[in-house]
Order: structure tokens, then C-alpha cells, then sequence
């Protein structure tokens, strides 16, 4: 089972790929919860990794309905990644009503071909999953991360076995949100195909003069702290994945 890390940094790429992550989802935007990371992370990333990367394709944060000129932003930032060298794509379009926007999606992998795209969370978003799932295996992504339509994946643990069963091969169910080493195995026994997970702390900034008057950040985390990957959290979940499937 491949473990795949949410990366929002050059330092959190390496430090997933030194501890034995088996793919890497590029992102910019945390507090957004992930957006399309700088030309120049993509190409840093792709020169320094040796395992398989994965871009974020998300113009803003907020929802999943995108205006014409957010889909050109799309479309410029897919031909990108992929000059770039990315191994795959991440990204998800929805309707106003809470449907999966097949058509622009299925435009959108198109353009991202030959790479496989990955069908984000957005999916957590639409009215009703399973109908989800069949519009999304008819776009033709190759698989569709998900909390289970709940704030963790712990907690959507039994729609992800029934999106899993349902899904019959068909496409991947990754699991995603909230996922450590505690709740692994759960998450595993459910049948998911693959675990999704950032591995983050916070991390104190170097600053020693710190403005107390003026913030820049609308969110958290703020100036004076930032979130990177942690070695040791995710060598803690591939060590379950290895448990339940000692041939990974």
C-alpha cells in the first residue's frame, strides 16, 4: 500500500522522501488547504526527489466552482507542471449543485494526458458520493482522495469501506485527513488502496526580532511559525502499512 505525503515545501519533500514516503502531492496555500505551488517548487521538487510527484492544480482556495477565467489559470498551470516534469496531477471540479462538473473535469484530464490525475477532496464536498464516485470513474482520473465525506478519515471510516467496495477496482480510494499512526490499520482493514497524510508539526521561526503590532497572516499559522513534514510521524504509519502488507 503507498503512503503519499502533502507537501507544501521543498524541506517537507525530502524529509517525506527520506522517511520512505512512496509519493509526494505538491501543494502550495496550507491555510487554503492547498493550492498550486510556485513554478519554482515544482521544478526543485521534481530535480530533488526520486520518487513519484504529484502537482496540486487549485487556483484559489474556497470552493470547487470555477469561473471561466479560474479554469484558464487551470489550464496554464497543468501545462506547466507537466513542462515541468510533475509525475501526475491533483485537482476536482464541482457543480453548483453539489455534482461533479464532469465535463470540465474530464476537459482537464484530458489536457493532463499522459499523466494520471488524482480526483481531490473536493469529493468530500459533493451532495451525495456515490453518484460522486461514478461520475469521477467516468472522467477517467485514476483515483479519488476522500475523507469519507467527514472531517477525518477516521470518522468517514465506513463510507470509505463502501466507496472501496463499490469502487471494485475501478478507481483508487485514498484516504486522507487526519491520518497517523493510531488510526492506520483501521483505515487499512477498510480496503482503501492508499493513505494520504501531511506527517506535519509546527515549527518556530528563526526570527528574533518579532513585530508585535503587525500581522501578514490572515490565518493560521502565523509569521512567526510554519508547518513542515516530521520524519518521524510518517515513518510511524508506514511501519502499520508494512505490518498489514509486508511486501510494500
Amino acid at each position: 500500500m503507498l503512503v503519499e505525503i502533502c507537501a507544501y515545501s521543498l524541506t517537507s519533500c525530502l524529509t517525506a522522501q527520506q522517511a520512505g514516503a512512496g509519493r509526494i502531492e505538491l501543494c502550495g496555500g496550507l491555510p487554503e488547504g492547498g493550492t498550486t505551488p510556485s513554478a519554482g517548487l515544482i521544478q526543485l521538487a521534481r530535480n530533488k526527489l526520486r520518487i513519484p510527484l504529484y502537482v496540486m492544480i487549485r487556483p484559489r482556495g474556497g470552493d470547487f466552482l470555477y469561473s471561466d477565467h479560474e479554469l484558464a489559470v487551470m489550464k496554464a498551470d497543468i501545462e506547466l507542471a507537466k513542462a515541468a516534469g510533475a509525475d501526475g496531477l491533483v485537482f476536482g471540479l464541482l457543480n453548483a449543485d453539489g455534482t461533479v462538473d464532469e465535463e470540465r473535469t474530464r476537459h482537464l484530464i484530458e489536457l493532463a494526458h499522459p499523466l494520471p490525475v488524482t480526483f481531490h477532496r473536493a469529493f468530500d464536498m459533493t451532495r451525495d458520493p456515490l453518484e460522486a464516485l461514478e461520475a469521477v470513474i467516468r472522467t477517467g482520473a485514476e483515483r479519488i482522495l476522500t475523507s469519507g465525506q467527514q472531517p477525518t478519515a477516521e470518522q468517514g471510516v465506513d463510507l470509505l469501506r463502501q466507496l472501496t467496495q463499490r469502487a471494485a477496482g475501478r478507481i483508487e480510494i485514498m484516504a486522507g485527513a487526519g491520518v497517523n499512526a493510531r488510526n492506520a490499520t483501521l483505515l487499512i482493514e477498510a480496503g482503501v488502496d492508499a493513505l494520504h497524510l501531511s506527517g506535519g508539526q509546527k515549527e518556530d521561526s528563526g526570527m528574533l526580532y518579532r513585530q508585535p503590532a503587525v500581522s501578514m497572516a490572515s490565518a493560521i499559522p502565523g509569521e512567526y511559525e510554519h508547518i513542515e513534514a516530521n520524519a518521524e510521524k510518517i515513518q510511524a504509519v508506514i511501519r502499520n502499512v508494512v505490518v498489514r502488507h509486508p511486501g510494500i
